[in-house]
């Protein structure tokens, strides 16, 4: 990502909001990010805009598949004159009549062919609505790069957003504690690494310097994190995790999207049963009906839903440029069911 471009009088008063929440130099560092967007869905659709609307350098949209009729239920950007055309091509367009500072372009290849010297180009890649072994490969490769890597998925009421970041460098801007703060680790992933002491009027400031590392997606995938929390706190689990693991397997052992026959939905069920024993959870927290209910949901787009995880990932995105906010670590599973959105470190 270099930082070359000067911003000019014009996109600071565009910007002014921004600015002034986390500054000149946080702006300067979105306005030179060039992001990698792989696949047009709902989800995609809200992340483009956020990002787009918040003043990236760049996008890039990747996709090969054609705009189909299925395509125009929970997406703004594909009209019914797209159908037949890229998904890439025809979503680019009306994206950069968003912001016209940044250039939006389109690729319609098969990402599948892409190398990592591909991703190699981009200062952030995001994936949305993969089939897991993809998001792993996509991963693997961003890793060889050090490229901060993100995926979600928007399934009807619920949905999931992981974050790898390799290793993230950013700042906590406060007012001055009585308690001095100790460099070193914090937690399992987060050290901090520098403390600086400012006046700012009559109070002193302190500037905090953390490192947050990651996992990429095939070791935390097996993480057994879960299992060291207390029973009670095991017991409000979100239901939607090891689903979301059952997902995947039965895409993988069954080759179809859903669970469509009562023998699918009981294989799916046990599925589900034997990811929260993976995950080292009880299996208390599963019920037949939640996992018929997710069931059901798979393979839909619902746009409040995608529009919740959009925002939430595309402001991640603006954190993690910006670097003077704490991002995602590095889960966050959303159950539209219960309204609840909670973060696990995996």
């Amino acid at each position: 990502m270099a930082d070359d471009r000067v911003i000019s009088a014009e996109e600071i008063a565009l910007y002014d909001r921004q600015i002034r929440l986390w500054g000149i130099a946080a702006q300067t560092r979105m306005r030179a990010a060039n992001v990698l967007l792989v696949n047009v869905g709902a989800l995609s659709n809200e992340i483009a805009k956020n990002i787009v609307l918040g003043g990236i350098g760049s996008l890039t949209v990747l996709d090969s598949e054609t705009v189909s009729a299925l395509d125009l239920g929970g997406q703004f950007f594909l009209e019914e004159s797209d159908i037949g055309s890229n998904r890439a091509g025809a979503a680019s367009l009306r994206i950069q009549k968003l912001n016209p500072r940044v250039v939006v372009s389109a690729d319609s290849s098969n990402f599948r062919e892409k190398t990592a010297e591909y991703y190699a180009k981009f200062d952030i890649i995001v994936a949305t609505d993969l089939e897991v072994k993809d998001l792993i490969s996509i991963n693997d490769m961003c890793r060889q790069y050090s490229k901060p890597f993100y995926a979600g998925a928007s399934i009807g009421l619920y949905g999931y957003i992981f974050a790898d970041l390799v290793k993230h460098t950013f700042s906590i801007e406060r007012e001055k504690s009585n308690i001095s703060v100790k460099l070193g680790p914090e937690s399992s992933t987060r050290s901090i690494i520098d403390v600086m002491v400012k006046k700012e009027g009559p109070k002193l400031k302190e500037i905090i310097t953390k490192q947050e590392n990651y996992k990429p997606l095939s070791v935390s995938m097996h993480s057994d994190n879960l299992s060291k929390l207390r029973p009670r706190s095991m017991m409000k689990v979100s239901p939607v995790l090891p689903a979301i693991k059952a997902m995947w397997k039965f895409h993988e052992d069954a080759g179809s999207q859903k669970p469509t026959t009562e023998s699918d939905l009981v294989k799916f069920h046990d599925l589900v049963l034997d990811a929260c024993r993976e995950l080292g959870l009880p299996v208390g927290i599963i019920s037949p009906e939640f996992t018929a209910s997710f069931a059901h949901n798979i393979g839909t787009e619902l746009s409040p839903v995608a529009a919740i995880l959009g925002g939430v990932l595309a402001q991640d995105i603006l954190n993690y440029l910006g670097q003077r906010e704490q991002p995602i670590q590095n889960w966050v599973i959303f159950d539209g069911a219960s309204s609840e959105a909670p973060i696990y470190s995996l």
